[in-house]
């Protein structure tokens, strides 16, 4: 297959793995209810399950995303898998707080392998269309973030925590399928991304200086902050606000909560396309700031209106971050996992950070008052305009010299 071809065939097989991965891992909190129970936990206690998870989950995903970009391991996705399915049985079978912990963590190490190296992999079979290949697999992730609740309330609360074990079947599937996927990264994705790497490097006259790189990437992650703490305040607290401004029952609450995640489905899905037709600064800049006239004025409407502005919000800023991956990748051509490690774990440690500190804030004031406060952090989204301009975003900066493709048996690649 031609570099610049699109495998879809391996896109949609990293979708279909990153909808079974995010079902898997939104299981755990979506289980806390029972856990609590069954434990006889404080609050304070699950909060530390919560901490245990994201520790693994967000913090390793950088150290992983850069060793696969020094020394590419083909089958890792495969076995990242099989951490999630010990994890998920382990959680069903925990005879201790303890071990409910050790497990917690298990479940994180499958979600860290995962998200940089399948992204890397939806670098790797991309073609031209890297935003559209980052959207596809992104939305998966969202399509399974929203499933994992409905599992748990079907499942969990009917059965109890060890029904947890009976989703691990769901990892041995996604286990087979990224294996194949594996083959396909050993046999021809590590050739199309050295192929993409050699022609960035060959745009020398384009080439971004190292310092302003660094400022980029810096204005890269207070924008991925700004964007999770922000949606961190809907997908934590936005039931809580429809009920207590609006009196509403928690089954419509749960409904506009519904709506709100399908336009974040939507607008993670067309980030990408648009930041290959339009230029992934443009698409960066309208989707963090653009929001904010909408963020201003949601505290201040009516019912309806909020539905309308908190879909128009959530489809907005959702389809910046196709277009915040690529462009990092962009900038740093020789670090795709490392970059895409980064913006993951940042985006699970900023939206746990924020729904931490904004339920401080609602418990000192209202629940009113963090829409008040949160509506501000899109104006972050001003600093996009210091970003370079990239055009068709070909650069090759802070990466190695480039080397002739690796022969088709090669599994290995020094970043």
């Amino acid at each position: 297959m031609n570099a610049e071809e699109t495998a879809f065939d391996i896109l949609w097989s990293i979708c279909f793995c990153h909808l079974i991965n995010d079902t898997l891992q939104s299981l755990l909190t979506a289980a806390y209810p029972t856990i609590k129970a069954d434990f006889s936990l404080s609050f304070a206690q699950i909060g530390l399950v919560t901490l245990a998870y994201q520790l693994t989950a967000s913090f390793l995903q950088p150290m992983v995303g850069l060793y696969a970009d020094r020394r590419s391991v083909p089958f890792s996705l495969a076995g990242g898998t099989l951490f999630t399915c010990a994890g998920l049985v382990g959680l069903s079978l925990a005879p201790s707080y303890s071990t409910l912990l050790l497990c917690a963590c298990i479940l994180g190490v499958g979600s860290s392998v995962f998200h940089p190296e399948s992204s890397r992999v939806a670098r790797m079979a991309a073609g031209d269309r890297p935003g559209l290949a980052q959207s596809l697999f992104q939305v998966g992730g969202n399509v399974g973030s929203a499933l994992g609740p409905v599992g748990a309330a079907i499942v969990v609360a009917r059965w109890g925590r060890s029904s947890l074990g009976a989703f691990a079947a769901l990892a041995l599937i996604s286990t087979a399928i990224l294996f194949r996927v594996g083959l396909w990264s050993r046999r021809h994705g590590i050739i199309r991304l050295a192929t993409t790497r050699a022609r960035a490097a060959g745009s020398s006259a384009r080439a971004v200086p190292s310092g302003p790189v660094y400022v980029s990437m810096a204005i890269l992650v207070t924008l991925v902050f700004s964007k999770f703490v922000y949606l961190a305040s809907f997908t934590s607290y936005y039931t809580f606000y429809l009920m207590h401004h609006f009196e509403l029952s928690v089954a419509r609450a749960q409904l506009h909560l519904f709506g709100l995640f399908a336009a974040v489905a939507a607008g993670t899905l067309a980030g990408g396309p648009l930041g290959d037709r339009f230029g992934r600064k443009h698409v960066i800049w309208f989707s963090i700031l653009g929001v904010l006239p909408f963020a201003l004025a949601l505290p201040y409407v009516d019912l309806f209106w909020t539905g309308v502005l908190s879909a128009l919000i959530g489809f907005v800023l959702a389809s910046a971050f196709p277009a915040i991956v690529v462009y990092g990748q962009e900038l740093l051509p020789g670090r795709v996992g490392m970059v895409a490690g980064l913006f993951f774990g940042l985006s699970f440690g900023a939206a746990g950070t924020g729904a931490a500190l904004l339920g401080k804030l609602a418990d000192a004031t209202s629940i009113e008052t963090v829409y008040r406060v949160v509506a501000f952090l899109p104006a972050l989204g001003v600093t996009a305009a210091f970003l370079p301009e990239l055009g068709a975003g070909r650069v090759e900066r802070l990466a190695p010299r480039a080397r002739p493709p690796a022969p088709a048996d090669a599994v290995t690649e020094d970043g």
